[in-house]
């Protein structure tokens, strides 16, 4: 059984369809990565698997079924935007939160209390939510995700506004989750988190899946489709090519999904053009995407 299904998700606003045909499946005690640029309809989806917003068509299916109360409280939905209580105190505010989840009073402050330590805040656990810094607030937010212990984390740029030292030890209890056999839906544009946390991704484009699948599979499919290569001579007017960035003595050259690149060297050999370095290149993760958002878009 999936943590999550998504079969044929269609939303409108206005006319306009930010969610256009979306399927996909989340397995259970997966990371999984929901990408893409700013207005691809990350946040939509979202919303429609926490029963925010209505599909327009398609079905949803989260931990078993349809998202009922019950179903929301094995949710934890850290949303990009912080939604605290600014002048309750800290430790009010999570367990107020915690409550609404179903806990009792007691068990919700001794939880909260708990996580509040692990993120090195318990000293201002009495202080009103407004008193905090940015970085501070974002640690109690992911702590109102986590605080009732849900089945299901959906964390949407969980790093926002956090130092170095702050995103390690939120990456470390992240893992922790996972480790525990918790589902976790993990939606950020910084493809290199992606690459250390997540098994399986999803990078939609304007309401549209782009790719999909195991992150390793993903990168495996993509290493024919990127060429480092240096020569004196231009690559200026080569079939099949994207786009060229220049790195360093060489070119890092991204071909189209339909060209090889013994495509582009047999080019290269008829311009009778002086090649002193050519291999076949693993495009980064952040390549790909630029990648695969413009060949979408054509």
């Amino acid at each position: 059984m999936y943590a999550v299904e998504a079969h044929n998700l269609v939303k409108e606003f206005n006319g306009l369809r930010a969610v256009d045909g979306l399927s996909f499946t989340v397995e259970r005690g997966e990371i999984f990565g929901l990408l893409g640029p700013n207005g691809a309809g990350k946040t939509t989806t979202i919303r429609m698997l926490l029963d925010i917003f209505k599909p327009d068509a398609g079905e949803i299916k989260v931990l078993g079924g349809a998202v009922d109360t019950h179903t929301k409280s094995r949710i934890g939905y850290l949303p990009e935007e912080r939604g605290l209580y600014p002048r309750l105190r800290v430790v009010q505010c999570l367990t107020y939160l915690a409550r609404l989840k179903g806990m009792g009073r007691r068990e919700a402050k001794s939880r909260a209390e708990a996580l509040l330590e692990r993120v090195g805040l318990s000293e201002w656990q009495r202080k009103r939510v407004k008193e905090l810094s940015k970085g501070m607030q974002q640690k109690v937010q992911f702590v109102a995700t986590i605080v009732h212990d849900p089945d299901l984390l959906i964390l949407d740029e969980p790093f926002q506004g956090l130092d170095p030292i702050n995103t390690d030890l939120l990456k470390e209890m992240i893992r922790e989750m996972h480790q525990a056999g918790k589902t976790i839906i993990f939606s950020t544009h910084i493809m290199g988190q992606v690459e250390q946390m997540c098994d399986r991704i999803l990078l939609i484009n304007e309401g549209q899946a782009v790719l999909y699948g195991p992150l390793a599979e993903i990168k495996s499919r993509h290493a024919q489709h990127a060429i480092l290569l240096c020569s004196d001579d231009s690559l200026e007017g080569l079939e099949g090519v994207l786009r060229i960035e220049k790195r360093g003595a060489d070119h890092l050259v991204f071909l189209r999904a339909d060209t090889s690149p013994q495509d582009i060297l047999r080019q290269l050999v008829a311009r009778e053009a002086t090649i002193t370095h050519f291999e076949v290149a693993a495009p980064s993760l952040e390549e790909i995407f630029i990648t695969a958002v413009k060949e979408g878009a054509r």
